[in-house]
């Protein structure tokens, strides 16, 4: 625990999950709750996967979503897969898919994400979804990005004028959360860190914000975090100690003005955000919401 004056503030993912569920709840609601349908679609038997896809429906109806699954076996082929993305695809009642990630060895990820219309893929994982972030145009943002932008909202984190430093240029997470922090209308200054930049403890100490989303346990550290700087943390590693993530939690704490818990931090932030990917979904395809 370091001793510095500062008090870090916890930037808990809990309280911002509630407040979209609860204003999408009331929207819906208020809206004559329309037909509004999320389809998953999950291969094989991968317990944490099946938890994943019971909680996102389980949320999806209690906010007045409905639900569709579509459960394949494990060895199903490329040809039946895609077969069941098509229909959904093409059926006006549904209005989000996701397809469950990472599928099957043997199954070819990108030709089942192509057929998502970019309409409803409030995953946001298609090239379509990622040319319209660039493009700033209507789209969804993927799940992981959006709740990071929607917790510093929530908590009234100063984005304009601001230097961000993002670490981990993936295209689930690094690269379109770069996108989207520069935006207009959010306007922070992004440095895209990665493995081969150069100087990463000064570039990261320069930040305002710092945003960590590589999967490498605790490799940011008091060195990185400029004394009041705001910190969030994507990565998630399993230890021996459990689950941490990248931001060496207890280091850091007294000298980042600002922290996001791991767990308990941006990770659950993924399931709200998707729901309000959905309700998107539905007023692009014509639902009154």
């Amino acid at each position: 625990m370091n001793s510095g004056a500062i008090t870090t503030r916890v930037l808990a993912g809990a309280p911002v999950r509630d407040a979209i569920l609860a204003g999408l709840k009331d929207r819906i609601s208020k809206a004559g709750s329309p037909h509004i349908a999320l389809a998953t679609v999950l291969v094989g038997d991968d317990a944490p996967s099946r938890k994943y896809v019971a909680s996102k429906h389980s949320i999806a109806q209690s906010i007045g979503i409905e639900s569709v699954q579509i459960e394949l076996p494990e060895k199903c082929s490329q040809e039946e897969l895609e077969e069941h993305v098509s229909r959904l695809a093409h059926d006006p009642r549904v209005h989000g898919i996701l397809v469950q990630l990472p599928l099957p060895n043997h199954l070819n990820t990108e030709a089942v994400l192509s057929l998502i219309p970019a309409e409803k893929d409030v995953d946001g994982l298609t090239e379509s979804s990622l040319g319209r972030l660039m493009r700033d145009v209507p789209g969804h943002i993927g799940c992981t990005p959006l709740g990071v932008l929607r917790l510093l909202q929530h908590y009234g984190i100063e984005t304009a004028g601001k230097h961000a430093v993002v670490v981990g240029r993936s295209t689930l997470v690094g690269l379109p959360l770069s996108v989207l922090l520069a935006r207009k209308g959010i306007d922070a200054t992004v440095t895209l860190a990665h493995s081969r930049t150069s100087g990463l403890e000064e570039l990261c100490r320069s930040a305002d914000i710092v945003i960590s989303a590589t999967g490498v346990a605790r490799s940011i550290g008091v060195s990185h975090i400029a004394p009041g700087a705001t910190a969030i943390d994507v990565g998630i590693s399993r230890t021996e100690a459990g689950l941490v993530g990248d931001i060496d939690a207890d280091a850091v704490n007294g000298i980042a003005g600002a922290l996001t818990p791991m767990p308990g931090g941006t990770g659950i932030m993924t399931v709200a955000c998707l729901m309000e990917n959905t309700v998107n979904a539905a007023v692009m395809q014509g639902v009154k919401v």
